[in-house]
């Protein structure tokens, strides 16, 4: 520690250069030989001023003089006769890592807390950990005891993952938080609310001839392991233990495992239940299909039959009887306030987009066929909150659940209008799907009330009663499996432990990259987790240096805040972003009309300048002066694309956005002019979630008025700087009976299409429309044309979250 120097802020490092070059050697370099070889350049260390000149003197340097306390453990287990290693953190550790981060200090939650959306405190809410009820009831029990507890919830989560694209190589990482975090900091590994806790061994023991004496000895192991890791929590769990958060205040602190997140064999694992089962209930494997929610499994029972493991036979019986495993030491076993089968947390990842809606897709492809699903996907209008598939959605392999979702965006659209085989009606068919993508799209509300998991259940009521269709059109025979029966288990699931957000197993799939992937990269192979370990604590060590420098050179800088949003699951308010400089600078009438396709762009710019001159007149006289108005320009400046972000956003955070360009033969680009939400109410963009206040159109033409005419149309008034020359689609009348949707058409006027001038502010967002392509679809449109070709659209309701919170009505 002698070289750090209280005057220079990147201490140990000489200088900025000096620490730039360590950061970048750690964080973002290539492999230590490659840097090695760097350095090694005569000259090179010493014209920047480096105080290293290899990767080891620079390893030497942050292995002394840098801060970090999470070190891993490395012991060997022993079972059945074999040792397997474990790398492991000390709990107690991480969490004193986690909970005492200066920077989480303000951000921290310490209570459970009871949120409403009312004044009588009737609806609900439940979004983060601390306001379900598990808090709440586990608060209770701790007080009872105790007074004066503080809770830190224990998240744990473990998966799987393949270390080489090619090849066998795989690692089992475990990594917790604390429910203490607000979700948004636990979801972005940027912020560093999540830590590696251990590497487990991966060990297939295929020396066990008898699968299911394998399967058994594999689930020892994990217990066994998972037991070593977790034993702090058992006396601090009761007892409590002091703590000071990053604000420096010291609390009594009861560190509790809470939830585990995973897919399902980890689930079946964690809870030691046989195959085919739900971790959470006593469902029978033959009614997993029902819509029923069966008894809870009863933790009580599960100890007494444990208590019973000094008899393997009589424990062996017991746990068949209960299908659960005959595991005598799970690693829960002990630990206090927890019951595993409660902490089983739905898994939207692989429940849902890789389980449920997989099959979902299976399904519809078998009744359709692939050719005429694929038809429709390639001729899909274009969206910027869609992804287009090229080639439709039949030659994905091994598709992704970011893939399940972009279909989902768009699947409802692909069969609305197909007849089924022998004549079926399609109305249960397109009901149990609508009611599948309902429930996909309640499950991942980031705030629920009591109201919204009332529709999530009555969403999942809608498609049992409609799933029959699958079984009469020879689909399937059943529908028990797991995945479909846990959804059943959301609802409780969110009132116990908030949000399903707080526990996507999204997060540890990325966490997989920069915790296990990119470390295993960085060795040469051989004895690879000493070496991951070592890396991994060096790079949490630059990482932690490089936040300290950012709070000695800017000590005023604010530390993270958070701004809560319960008015609704999702933020509406937005604000517009075009180009500083038009992409047209100057576009004559005839060009609008000829390659916009604005072809009343001069009636609709006369009628909007007499209609702002003088807002009281009637729209027949209004109509018959813009006829009258001589226009003292004939050109603009249009630009061809509008950003929206959330407010106090910055342009790379854009949200939606709608394009109006021409076809532009120089850089390949097509023809493009993409339908909006515009907000027809008179009272601003109050009614933005109420679609009888807003209207669809088609943009055409986004542009600026040239400065002269500004006084003489606007006196004494605000200028819309940004304008939109739209063609209307017909008001929204009921949504169809069958999915829900609203149907529109082109608005016409005289045959020609009703068409006007709105300022862009008018614009909410775009819209993504489904043309109604009737039994076939017309193979010579193409998803650059099909508005102009077809007639008839409905207004998909799941193109977004926003639009699907501000469409959704329940069954």
């Amino acid at each position: 520690m002698d070289s750090w120097d209280p005057g220079n802020p990147f201490a140990p490092f000489k200088s900025k250069i000096d620490w730039e070059v360590a950061r970048w050697a750690k964080l973002r370099g290539p492999g230590s030989t490659a840097v090695t070889e760097l350095f090694a350049i005569p000259g090179f260390a010493q014209m920047l001023g480096l105080s290293y000149t290899t990767v080891a003197e620079l390893n030497k340097i942050i292995d002394a003089d840098l801060f970090g306390q999470l070190d891993f453990h490395h012991e060997e287990i022993e079972l059945g006769g074999e040792t397997f290693d474990v790398y492991f953190r000390d709990g107690i550790e991480c969490i004193r890592a986690l909970y005492g981060n200066p920077e989480f200090a303000p951000i921290l939650v310490f209570t459970p807390e009871c949120h409403y959306a009312d004044a009588d405190q009737i609806v609900q809410l439940f979004h983060d950990m601390n306001t379900g009820k598990w808090w709440w009831r586990t608060q209770v029990k701790l007080e009872e005891l105790r007074e004066g507890a503080t809770i830190i919830p224990i998240i744990i989560s473990s998966d799987k993952t393949q270390l080489m694209v090619f090849g066998g190589k795989t690692a089992y990482p475990v990594y917790m938080t604390i429910g203490n975090l607000p979700k948004e900091i636990r979801q972005k590994p940027s912020h560093q609310g999540q830590i590696l806790l251990a590497y487990l061994p991966t060990t297939r023991l295929e020396h066990i001839q008898s699968k299911a004496s394998r399967r058994r000895a594999v689930a020892n192991l994990f217990h066994e392991c998972m037991r070593k890791i977790l034993e702090p929590l058992k006396q601090a769990g009761v007892d409590g233990l002091e703590m000071a958060s990053g604000d420096g205040v010291i609390r009594r602190v009861h560190p509790i495992f809470a939830t585990f997140v995973g897919d399902y064999p980890e689930q079946l694992l964690v809870a030691c239940c046989r195959s085919m089962r739900c971790p959470r209930c006593k469902v029978p494997p033959d009614e997993l299909g029902d819509n029923v929610l069966y008894e809870d499994r009863d933790l009580d029972e599960i100890l007494e039959i444990l208590a019973s493991a000094d008899d393997p036979t009589l424990f062996t019986r017991n746990c068949a009887a209960l299908d659960i495993r005959p595991i005598p030491q799970p690693f829960w076993k002990d630990l206090p306030f927890t019951d595993i089968f409660q902490s089983i947390m739905p898994d939207i990842l692989h429940q849902l987009y890789q389980g449920v809606i997989k099959h979902l897709i299976a399904w519809l492809k078998k009744i359709y066929g692939e050719n005429e699903i694929d038809a429709r996907c390639r001729r899909m209008p274009p969206n910027h909150c869609l992804r287009f598939f090229s080639k439709g959605i039949s030659p994905l392999q091994r598709v992704s659940g970011k893939e399940h979702r972009d279909i989902c965006r768009i699947l409802i659209g692909l069969i609305i209008d197909l007849p089924l085989p022998n004549n079926l009606h399609p109305a249960r068919l397109l009901r149990a799907v609508c009611a599948l993508l309902d429930f996909l799209h309640l499950a991942r509300y980031p705030i629920h009330s009591t109201e919204t998991l009332e529709q999530l259940d009555k969403a999942l009521t809608h498609f049992h009663e409609n799933k029959d269709i699958f079984i009469d059109l020879r689909i399937r025979d059943n529908f028990n499996f797991p995945k479909l029966h846990f959804l059943k288990h959301y609802m409780l699931a969110i009132q116990l432990f908030g949000t399903t957000d707080n526990y996507n197993t999204e997060t540890s799939e990325r966490l997989h990259i920069d915790f296990t992937k990119d470390a295993y990269r960085a060795t040469n192979h051989r004895n690879e987790y000493d070496q991951m370990t070592l890396w991994l604590i060096r790079k949490e060590k630059i990482q932690r240096h490089d936040k300290f420098i950012k709070w000695r050179l800017s000590p005023e800088l604010l530390p993270l805040t958070r701004a809560m949003r319960l008015s609704t699951p999702y933020v509406l308010s937005h604000e517009y972003k075009v180009a500083k400089w038009p992409s047209a600078r100057s576009v004559d009438f005839s060009t609008l009309a000829s390659a916009y396709g604005a072809t009343q762009f001069s009636s609709a710019i006369s009628h909007f300048l007499i209609k702002h001159r003088f807002p009281l007149l009637s729209a027949v006289r209004a109509k018959r002066m813009a006829r009258s108005l001589p226009l003292p320009f004939k050109s603009v400046a249009t630009y061809h694309k509008i950003q929206f972000l959330p407010l106090g956003a910055t342009r790379g955070d854009a949200i939606d956005a709608i394009h109006a360009r021409r076809y532009n033969a120089k850089a390949g680009q097509s023809a493009r002019f993409d339908t909006a939400l515009i907000d027809i109410s008179t009272a601003g963009s109050e009614g933005e979630s109420d679609v009888h206040h807003t209207r669809i159109a088609q943009v055409r033409v986004i542009f600026t008025l040239p400065k002269k005419i500004s006084s003489s149309f606007f006196p004494g008034s605000e200028t819309p700087v940004h304008l939109a020359y739209v063609e209307w689609f017909s008001p929204f009348l009921a949504p169809d009976e069958y999915h829900g949707m609203y149907k529109v058409t082109r608005s016409c006027e005289s045959d020609l299409r009703l068409s006007s001038i709105v300022p862009v502010s008018k614009i909410i967002r775009s819209v993504h429309l489904f043309p109604q392509f009737g039994p076939v679809t017309n193979r010579d449109w193409t998803t650059f044309d099909v508005l102009e070709n077809c007639t008839a659209f409905y207004y998909n309701k799941y193109k977004d979250d926003c639009t699907f919170f501000a469409t959704f009505r329940s069954p």
